[in-house]
């Protein structure tokens, strides 16, 4: 299923080869996901023996997946189908209410308002920043969230971090191969990375990688509440960008920074974005910082491949992206054998909602590379991952 979602279509012969599997294999699999509904053929390609081969691709409608993103005061609900196409989206204020009840309650209302049929809803995953350490029990409880929510919705519910969460989704809808080592940077209040290896996210021993933020680049700088000296994230995150500007005298009285940190962030880089001088400094000298760190992480992984995303970037993400490609083409241990590839995500906005979504998909129809993902609740209805998970047995 990973290697025709890379693939968008491909042959049988073509499937066999890249998964090493028999022919006999390939044709009873695939025989099981058609009459599953989760791949169809969708057209033939010409052969070099003469006989045209019949084409294979993923059903995106067959089945959805759903994402909610816990931001600090929104609700944002993101619906994908299986190729990671977005079929809803909604933001929503969160309230005083027990959020147990808020998430089944928009679960419902949600799922209802797109009509997706109930049997084809394979979960809900629920993705939210990580506490800083020392500051666990001020973050709401989502273990014994997805517990109850599970038992209610009757369905899988799953829990991830924003950054990874984040990454899974740019790897899923850019079709990215299982082959290729993938990272992301999400850049928000904090800073964070994601990082995708074999097709599956790399979650390290305590679900915990892809702290990027806390990434010391200046041993003997400010002080960070994790406990460290001179984290990236004090440097070049929106919540570091915005306290500079509110500092800065000319930019303070010029521009909105009024209201929570979004909202403030998002009227310096607009300035700096049309023109202005003074915040243009401020995003542009904030994404030299956070070149130091990304080098750092592409030597330490040996990554080819990264995407800028979050809100951070939704704006000013050309001045980030033309700082680290620059930086990277002059630091990076990898640059005299290939260049470093930076992207900037097309929906930074979402990208953690929608990553929400594909963990859902993934743990359906790829479920060898959701391993060490905490699991609550019932089974899936679906027979996907129990066709793959027999497969495999056998």
């Amino acid at each position: 299923m990973d290697v025709i979602r890379s693939a968008s279509s491909i042959s049988r012969v073509e499937l066999a080869g890249l998964t090493s599997l028999t022919q006999p294999s390939i044709s009873t699999i695939v025989r099981q996901l058609i009459d599953d509904g989760v791949i169809h053929e969708t057209g033939s390609a010409d052969s070099a023996r003469g006989k045209p081969r019949k084409l294979l691709a993923i059903n995106p409608a067959n089945r959805f997946g759903v994402g909610f993103h816990l931001g600090p005061e929104s609700l944002t609900c993101v619906a994908i189908d299986l190729t990671g196409g977005v079929v809803g989206r909604e933001v929503v204020p969160l309230d005083d209410t027990g959020l147990t009840a808020q998430l089944a309650t928009r679960f419902a209302a949600f799922t209802d308002g797109l009509d997706l049929p109930g049997d084809r809803i394979e979960g809900l995953a629920i993705v939210a920043a990580t506490a800083l350490p020392g500051q666990e029990a001020a973050a709401p409880d989502l273990a014994g969230v997805r517990a109850e929510l599970a038992a209610k919705l009757r369905l899988p519910v799953l829990v991830e971090n924003d950054s990874a969460a984040a990454a899974l989704g740019e790897f899923w809808s850019r079709r990215v191969s299982r082959e290729e080592p993938f990272g992301s940077v999400f850049l928000s209040i904090g800073i964070g990375a994601g990082l995708v290896f074999g097709g599956a996210l790399f979650r390290g021993a305590s679900f915990d990688a892809g702290e990027l933020g806390h990434l010391s680049i200046k041993y003997d700088g400010r002080p960070c509440a994790c406990g460290n000296a001179g984290c990236v994230e004090r440097y070049a995150s929106m919540a570091a960008i915005v306290e500079a500007a509110r500092a800065h005298q000319n930019l303070s009285g010029r521009l909105r920074l009024e209201g929570n940190t979004f909202a403030a962030y998002d009227s310096v880089a607009r300035a700096a974005v049309n023109g202005d001088p003074d915040a243009f400094t401020l995003i542009d000298d904030a994404a030299g910082h956070l070149a130091v760190a990304v080098t750092s992480m592409v030597n330490l992984l040996d990554l080819g491949r990264l995407v800028l995303t979050g809100p951070g970037v939704a704006v000013a993400g050309s001045i980030f992206a033309r700082r680290l490609r620059a930086h990277l083409a002059g630091t990076a241990h990898a640059r005299p054998r290939r260049e470093i590839v930076v992207e900037l995500s097309a929906q930074p906005r979402d990208a953690v909602s929608i990553g929400a979504a594909a963990l859902v998909v993934q743990a359906s129809i790829a479920p060898g590379h959701t391993a060490g993902q905490p699991q609550a609740g019932a089974a899936s209805h679906s027979t996907t991952g129990s066709v793959l998970r027999s497969i495999a047995g056998s």
